[in-house]
């Protein structure tokens, strides 16, 4: 641990120059303090890369949940609160809700799954690793549902969340195991997982998991990120089935952001294409329609210039999304706020989640990560006391599992419990029910 440690160091020493911003950004922020805590991240990694490097049994591709990282790498939330962020365009369910034929559900639900990733977009700080037991609830009457999360396993860590509207329109709930991997110049995230969305009315219950996330870059140049892989959306209660493909940069950067794919109903026949990007928008469109465009697209031979390019160099940013004659707009991206980047690249949505408003705290939860001290602190700018923080409940919770297996007791959760998924038959973690009962004496004291 000793380079980390002296990174540390280095950290406390440029950090105690004062930054303006509430929100810093190490890669925006015109500040000497944020600019150095740049190069600090850089140096830090470089020497965790050697210091790993200097281990036999460490290899590329090394699973990185267990290692613990410099708190500069961090964005001022937990990653149940980033967890959440999948409900910032909520009204895609609304919609969903809505309509009468299973086609037209099946591709509103389908671009709901692609808005759902969509704030991770420019994201290159890693949320806080929740401890074990912290629990983050988010209560949107304005929009119609209550959210509850917890973190049910430590190693590997499990975050699990349920989601329900106030009307008993929709559930939603999943329990994600975000295995990270260190690929020399870049990071890839698994987000192990099943997503499960009941349209309570319908009688419709859909599953998918979420596309591999790579940051690329993390030592030098520019960080950026590109998403990929395929996921399928399944209706369980009309055997209808959509296929996504979220498309690799490529060599060229031409599929760049790219989500591709098609509604199938049970018999395997295309009723639907869908495209778009996850960071702008989706459509939909009659497959003879999209077959005959890109036949004659083929044809005319727009062809684009073919610039040599590293695997890991941030591509070019395409042309926006063409969209092609008779399509529908599904969904559009909500624009960042103004100095987005700033603020560690949040959209509206994600900056208003650690906000702890005056006579919230008593109806909390007190393993609400509100109530942690590092993220607030990191959030105040005070990146001494998050670093000084976050050690000590880091260090809090490892002597309290020396303490459960000296007395060989198991770490029991408050409002999950280890199951399974009624629609797909694999294992899940299933809420219990209580949270909104506000009867907290059980909970445990993690901060």
């Amino acid at each position: 641990n000793t380079p980390v440690f002296m990174l540390q160091n280095s950290v406390i020493t440029l950090s105690n120059m004062s930054c303006s911003s509430t929100y810093c950004t190490f890669r925006e922020c015109s500040t000497l303090h944020c600019l150095s805590l740049n190069l600090v991240q850089r140096l830090s990694l470089l020497l965790i890369c050697f210091w790993l490097n200097s281990i036999d049994s460490f290899v590329v591709s090394q699973e990185l949940s267990k290692i613990a990282m410099p708190v500069v790498f961090n964005e001022p939330l937990s990653f149940l609160q980033r967890m959440s962020e999948y409900m910032e365009h909520t009204h895609l369910i609304h919609q969903a809700c809505s309509l009468s034929d299973s086609m037209d559900r099946m591709q509103v639900v389908a671009a709901f799954a692609v808005s759902a990733v969509a704030s991770q977009w420019e994201r290159t700080g890693k949320p806080f690793n929740p401890l074990l037991g912290e629990t983050y609830e988010l209560t949107r009457e304005e929009e119609g549902y209550r959210l509850i999360s917890e973190q049910v396993s430590h190693h590997p860590p499990i975050s699990a969340f349920h989601a329900q509207s106030l009307k008993q329109e929709f559930e939603f709930h999943g329990s994600i195991y975000p295995k990270l991997k260190f690929w020399g110049k870049s990071v890839e995230a698994e987000p192990k997982g099943t997503m499960t969305l009941e349209l309570l009315k319908h009688k419709e219950a859909y599953t998918w998991t979420n596309p591999m996330c790579c940051v690329h870059n993390i030592i030098l140049g520019k960080l950026w990120i590109e998403q990929y892989g395929t996921v399928e959306i399944v209706n369980h209660s009309t055997g209808d089935k959509c296929v996504l493909n979220f498309k690799p940069c490529g060599m060229f950067g031409k599929e760049l952001h790219k989500v591709e794919g098609h509604i199938q109903d049970k018999s395997k026949k295309k009723r639907r294409v869908i495209y778009g990007k996850w960071t702008e928008c989706m459509y939909s469109v009659d497959p003879k329609v999209y077959d005959t465009y890109k036949k004659s697209d083929k044809k005319s031979g727009s062809d684009s210039k073919k610039l040599k390019q590293e695997a890991d160099e941030m591509p070019e940013v395409q042309e926006t999304v063409t969209v092609i004659p008779g399509s529908a707009l599904l969904w559009r991206i909500t624009p960042r706020p103004p100095h987005s980047a700033q603020m560690y690249n949040f959209t509206s949505f994600a900056m208003t989640l650690n906000e702890l408003e005056p006579g919230m705290e008593r109806l909390l939860a007190p393993t609400d990560c509100r109530l942690r001290p590092d993220i607030r602190a990191m959030e105040n700018g005070d990146i001494d006391s998050a670093s000084t923080e976050k050690e000590r409940l880091e260090e809090k919770q490892r002597a309290a599992r020396r303490e459960r297996s000296k007395d060989e007791e198991e770490w029991s959760t408050r409002w999950f419990h280890l199951g399974t998924n009624p629609h797909t038959g694999a294992e899940d973690w299933l809420y219990t029910g209580g949270y909104f009962d506000r009867n907290y004496t059980d909970c445990p004291n993690i901060y």
